[in-house]
């Protein structure tokens, strides 16, 4: 009897182990498999960023075209800009943080606890922050040098982002910058997130209570034309409107005094972005680097180079498509300017003014690199033509390489530098690169930023660089974690991670990924929806026969081909477009669950596609043109506007289309555009029970309107 239990327990615990086995494996196939879904959610969402980033090079050349030389200089001298600081009245009815200069921790604590509670600064008070900030920073070298023989430990944090509740989180867990808790913030503060002049005027105060103590970096952020497009522009038009342009000016002057680098005890090197094989440290701590503004230094000598050389002098520019290389003229060349006057209206926010606009024409121009030598730009303009700015003579092509390369590139890891082609601009830098480099300048370790890490950290070239970034939650609720990191003298890095939860942490892990994966699909179907002439026509050149199917290889080579994001299609295609018995693809299928409805019947469907593909850039543009900030602009200028992006984008739109676009949203025909209206029509909207179910066994659906222009969406 004894062993008949004996042989009975032994087999009962023999099945035990076999189905905790079971169970182990089938928990990691499961853990595993979240694990590919959120990366390849990831990978959706960094693909599409990156290609964004390239179409801003795009905007910025045409950005050129509306701002004259003399538009670089806005803020005016110091006397000025305090006179105008004293004028401005703070109401009784301000019941936010009064700031006195100088500064001291009690003005940084009020700061604070005002933010926590969505209290605004007055603009008094950011106006004559921000002027001081610049005052402070023109004292600073290019290249901070920093020791932890006082404070034993630097806390480095990477890109915020506009993310307010993330910067919160770290003076929580991290305590407050002071003399005892030294702090550098990598760049990229702003964009993004909608808090981006809370984090501004936070970091500014802390850096002016303590200059020794809080360290700034410049990103590549820190520019005016990336703010167009990113949302930070936006934030301060919509938060101190009447005073927003002189905020904005100033800020222009703020960033280009931002230090470029911080090297800590010799040995750990600090920049935004990455290096390159040409990266000279003792250049770059030399040159008078308030040159290198946003708006004719970094991205424009940027978005002509596609080529790079071992020599940082090089100033035979390769040409970037759409531009052509074509021999170089003078320096300022001069053709015929047309004056065009703003109608008047009866809207109070409208005022009458000059400006240059253009009209197709055959004329072309070339842009100056500043050193003149080599063939640079071919612009082609309208039918009279504009004095073209140009760059600034005293800045050398060395140095706005310099400078783009520490602010833009990102590391790889295979050996060698390459042009980094998917953000359009810096560099990919290997391994072999990265030891070069510290092998020069006798550094240990190198840390950068400008890229989201699942983990909020990523160590990589055998543990020489380190990627830190600090916005959690970047893409999506869930999408990332974010860090800081720790240095101590022995030089070692101790890193903390954390994540902002509000609603996610009443989620279990799989309603998390599913929410991440679902708005990575959703931004990409999007992307496929706004190419979809091109796509098709694509596909049909595998499928002569008008048959609706191609083989999933042809389906991935074709989107690639359009879209060049890089992504694994085939392992996409199941989550985009439906699959035939045999397997091929039913191509047409990935644009079924998105549709444009045009409301206006004169407009053509290929301007209406083309406008919801440019939403982003168009909005960009009208606001350079409307320089009052009234989200009013004319008639004419919408009409040249267009022309130029048409011509630019070599975009197949007649000028008749054009035409009926803008009367057809001319509602009161007082020949003004309420273009902010016209913008806010264009947008997705999906079903909200997506989110409760989750994806399995449901089809997304969005319905667009992508031409209701009374801000209504059908769904």
């Amino acid at each position: 009897v004894s062993s008949s239990c004996s042989s009975s327990h032994a087999l009962r615990e023999g099945e035990a182990i076999k189905a905790a086995i079971l169970i182990q494996r089938w928990y990691r196939c499961y853990m595993a498999r979240l694990e590919m879904r959120r990366q390849y959610a990831l990978s959706i969402f960094q693909s599409i960023e990156y290609a964004e980033e390239q179409a801003q090079l795009q905007v910025y050349f045409i950005y050129q075209f509306f701002n004259s030389p003399s538009d670089f200089n806005t803020a005016g001298s110091d006397v000025q800009l305090l006179e105008y600081e004293r004028t401005i009245e703070v109401p009784d009815s301000y019941h936010g943080p009064r700031l006195s200069f100088p500064l001291t921790v009690a003005d940084t604590n009020s700061l604070l606890h005002a933010f926590k509670d969505q209290q605004h600064l007055h603009a008094r008070y950011v106006l004559q922050l921000l002027h001081e900030t610049k005052k402070l920073l023109k004292q600073m070298p290019n290249i901070i040098h920093l020791s932890t023989s006082y404070s034993k430990e630097i806390t480095i944090c990477g890109d915020l982002h506009g993310k307010l509740d993330d910067l919160l989180l770290i003076f929580y867990k991290n305590g407050l910058p002071s003399e005892e808790n030294p702090y550098l913030f990598n760049g990229d503060f702003v964009d993004r997130g909608e808090n981006s002049i809370e984090i501004l005027i936070i970091l500014f105060a802390f850096l002016l209570v303590y200059p020794n103590h809080l360290h700034l970096n410049r990103g590549n952020h820190e520019d005016h034309i990336m703010n167009l497009r990113y949302g930070f522009t936006k934030e301060v038009m919509k938060k101190y409107r009447s005073h927003s342009k002189k905020i904005l000016n100033l800020l222009q002057d703020v960033y280009s005094w931002l230090p470029l680098a911080t090297v800590i005890d010799s040995k750990v090197l600090i920049v935004h972005g990455g290096i390159s094989d040409t990266t000279d440290l003792d250049f770059l701590n030399l040159f008078k680097r308030n040159k290198v503004r946003d708006h004719a230094s970094i991205l424009l000598p940027l978005f002509c180079c596609t080529e790079r050389t071992h020599d940082p002098e090089r100033t035979d520019f390769v040409e970037y498509s759409p531009i052509r290389r074509v021999k170089r003229c003078l320096p300022g060349q001069d053709i015929a300017v047309k004056r065009m006057t703003r109608p008047s209206s009866s809207s109070s926010h409208r005022r009458r003014y000059t400006s240059d606009l253009l009209d197709v024409g055959e004329h072309m121009c070339l842009l100056h690199d500043g050193v003149n030598s080599g063939p640079l730009l071919e612009a082609q303009y309208l039918e009279s033509n504009v004095r073209m700015p140009s760059v600034p003579s005293e800045l050398t092509a060395k140095e706005w390489k310099q400078v783009v390369d520490i602010l833009w590139s990102d590391p790889k890891n295979q050996n060698g530098c390459t042009p980094n082609k998917v953000r359009g601009g810096g560099c990919y830098f290997g391994p072999d690169v990265t030891a070069r480099l510290l092998k020069r300048y006798n550094l240990k370790m190198l840390i950068r930023s400008h890229e989201c890490k699942q983990e909020g950290y990523e160590i990589s070239h055998d543990g020489q660089v380190i990627t830190i970034f600090s916005a959690s939650n970047y893409y999506e609720d869930g999408s990332n974690r974010g860090a800081y990191l720790k240095l101590n003298p022995d030089l070692i890095p101790r890193f903390v991670q954390y994540q902002v939860s509000k609603c996610t942490r009443k989620q279990t892990l799989h309603q998390r990924v599913s929410v991440v994966e679902w708005s990575a699909l959703k931004s990409l179907r999007e992307k496929l929806y706004s190419r979809r002439s091109e796509l098709i026509a694509a596909f049909r050149q595998y499928d002569p026969n008008y048959t609706g199917r191609i083989s999933a290889t042809e389906w991935a080579s074709a989107v690639e081909s359009v879209l060049h994001l890089d992504l694994p299609w085939r392992t996409l295609r199941s989550r985009l477009v439906q699959l035939a018995p045999d397997g091929s693809v039913e191509y047409l299928s990935c644009f079924n669950d998105l549709e444009i409805e045009p409301a206006i019947n004169e407009v053509q469907p290929a301007l209406v596609e083309t406008l919801y593909r440019y939403r982003t850039d168009l909005e960009i543009i009208f606001n350079i043109i409307d320089k009052d900030h009234s989200g009013l602009i004319s008639i004419e200028e919408f009409r040249q506007t267009w022309k130029l992006f048409n011509s630019h984008l070599k975009i197949d739109i007649d000028d008749e289309s054009i035409d009926n676009l803008a009367r057809s949203i001319d509602f009161n025909k007082d020949g003004s555009i309420d273009f902010n209206e016209f913008l806010e029509a264009f947008h997705v909207k999906h079903n909200a029970c997506l989110r409760k179910k989750g994806l399995h066994g449901k089809r997304m659906r969005w319905r667009t309107r992508s031409m209701v222009l009374f801000g209504e969406v059908i769904s």
